[in-house]
């Protein structure tokens, strides 16, 4: 897939130009899925936060964007469809929205689901990851962000980059998330990791890795 892996969403003209540029077409042209089911996860969860990252009204720009279309695609929900029909489903779509939450409930259901398993056959599917949604595509998530415990334990998430990525760099809602602290979670993670910013994304094409920012991040 081609990834997108924001902090915050798309929060800037810089990444929304990443964004234009993964999809080959602009965002009016574009069909979309949201997946919220992160949002549901996280020990502080609550309904309202699922609500407004459907409808737009989030803080974190995704599916107000205006796309051509937006349909959800809720995780928990899948494996009581019948396969073919949603696996059409995402296979019609530009692009997948996916909220943040709980990383580790993310993967366990993108796993449960089968998602996981159907994402590396879609080579033209745009795949844009908000915080948790972010890191779920990563080997690890650190102790630091450990919230919903899987059924396995560990910190482990899907592994289809090869670095771990450390969100809300300096941001105010997250007074703990220093440089320090990211510096203390990094040389833990074993392995490359970045510190990202509200204003940062990485991009991964074809394994090739970009980071596009107009905030603050660092490389570990």
């Amino acid at each position: 897939m081609k990834l997108l892996l924001t902090d915050s969403g798309v929060k800037n003209p810089s990444i929304q130009d990443a964004l234009v540029g993964l999809l080959g077409k602009p965002i009016a042209e574009s069909s979309a899925l949201c997946v919220p089911t992160a949002g549901y996860g996280g020990p502080g969860a609550e309904p309202g936060g699922p609500w407004r990252f459907i409808s737009g009204r989030s803080p974190s720009p995704m599916t107000g964007l205006g796309w051509k279309s937006v349909g959800v695609l809720e995780l928990t929900a899948l494996p009581s469809i019948e396969r073919a029909r949603w696996v059409s489903w995402v296979r019609e779509a530009d692009v997948l929205l996916v909220n943040g939450g709980d990383a580790l409930y993310l993967g366990y259901w993108m796993r449960e689901s089968g998602l996981a398993e159907l994402l590396p056959s879609l080579p033209d599917t745009v795949y844009v990851g908000l915080s948790a949604g972010s890191m779920v595509m990563t080997p690890r998530i650190g102790e630091e962000f450990v919230g919903w415990k899987p059924p396995t334990d560990g910190d482990s998430t899907l592994g289809m980059v090869d670095f771990s990525i450390f969100p809300h760099l300096d941001h105010p809602a997250c007074p703990e998330n220093t440089m320090a602290a990211a510096e203390r979670w990094a040389a833990r993670i074993e392995g490359p990791a970045y510190a990202i910013d509200e204003q940062t994304a990485v991009k991964v094409t074809d394994g090739a890795v970009e980071v596009v920012s107009e905030g603050r991040w660092r490389l570990f």
